[in-house]
């Protein structure tokens, strides 16, 4: 079984990793149910019962997904979901966080996963047109009312944790971050333990690039999200980030474990207050994963690692510059 660690100050308890459950419905080409629920069975059996899901996956699917396998058992999952959008026919219009909007999508979320709590939920991006303190005010009118447990963030800037955490407290920032991507170590990380809230990284293996299978962006099938929206894996930004995934892999053979092990043992090694939540729909790939959790990474290999890996060494921006995409960032 997994050791446990806490999401911020306010009481949560959660598995050294969740699972990011995104990619079984969502964003990487056609879904395997079947498969699914293989790997969120095995999940459980192994202590990794804090799954990580969202309205926009599928949209609606993958809340759907996780319903179905926690039926008759949901006091042995830890349940982490997300609203913030507004949808027109199945697709993406911009960002909604109205009061009236959470409260309409936190229902519509508990009716889809079949339970009466959510225990996490956060707001997936900022809307720039509701002031934070009115987002985390609905929330905590929530928590009230029993429907959430706790309240987090995602991919906000320090100026909106703060504003948002005067109001109602935080328990996690879910952000972009892996040896790949280490920009939050500048002032993001800082503010987080100052204020006492996690930090669960999503995409902590640079989505499937530092596992050692890098592949071009045009290698990937239609349908699947990183032929198109990734400027990492195109052109001379790939040949440049495989040297990186190349150089991970050599420092993984040195210890007899591998590349996707090394890169979560790292994150795990920045903080026990640092939950990843590595995705797949794979049970040979979760089990590969959930080895991390037992791997020490000593200061040699730490610096090593440094040596390689620090802001601003992966080449390319992180998501293509389109109008959909603005929405990823934080205005405040």
């Amino acid at each position: 079984m997994l050791p446990t660690r806490r999401l911020g100050n306010q009481g949560l308890e959660v598995p050294a990793m969740g699972l990011g459950c995104m990619g079984m419905s969502y964003a990487y080409g056609p879904s395997d149910d079947t498969e699914s629920v293989r790997v969120l069975e095995r999940a459980l059996a192994l202590g990794c019962n804090f799954f990580d899901t969202a309205e926009v996956y599928g949209p609606f699917a993958n809340e759907r997904l996780l319903g179905r396998v926690l039926k008759g058992r949901r006091d042995q999952a830890i349940i982490a979901t997300k609203f913030g959008f507004r949808f027109e026919n199945g697709t993406v219009t911009g960002a909604d966080s109205r009061p009236e909007h959470i409260r309409e999508v936190v229902d519509a979320s508990l009716a889809r996963l079949g339970t009466d709590y959510i225990d996490l939920l956060y707001q997936h991006r900022v809307d720039p047109n509701v002031p934070i303190e009115d987002v985390a005010g609905t929330v905590g009118e929530l928590v009230k009312a029993g429907k959430v447990r706790y309240f987090g963030l995602s991919e906000a800037s320090e100026r909106t944790i703060r504003r948002a955490h005067a109001v109602h407290p935080v328990s996690a920032l879910q952000s972009e971050y892996s040896l790949w991507h280490r920009d939050i170590e500048a002032s993001i990380l800082p503010c987080l333990r100052e204020l006492g809230v996690g930090l669960v990284p999503f995409a902590p293996l640079g989505r499937g690039f530092l596992t050692g299978t890098a592949r071009r962006a045009e290698e990937f099938p239609e349908g699947d999200s990183r032929r198109t929206s990734d400027p990492r894996l195109q052109g001379e930004n790939f040949e440049a980030n495989v040297r990186l995934a190349k150089t991970l892999a050599g420092h993984a053979a040195q210890i007899g474990v591998t590349p996707a092990q090394l890169a979560l043992a790292w994150l795990l090694s920045r903080g026990d207050d640092i939950v990843p939540i590595p995705g797949t729909r794979r049970v040979n790939r979760l089990e590969e994963n959930l080895g991390a959790a037992s791997l020490h990474i000593d200061a040699a290999m730490g610096a090593a690692l440094d040596t390689h890996f620090f802001a601003g060494t992966t080449t390319g921006a992180r998501y293509k510059a389109t109008a959909m995409m603005a929405l990823l960032a934080d205005p405040a």
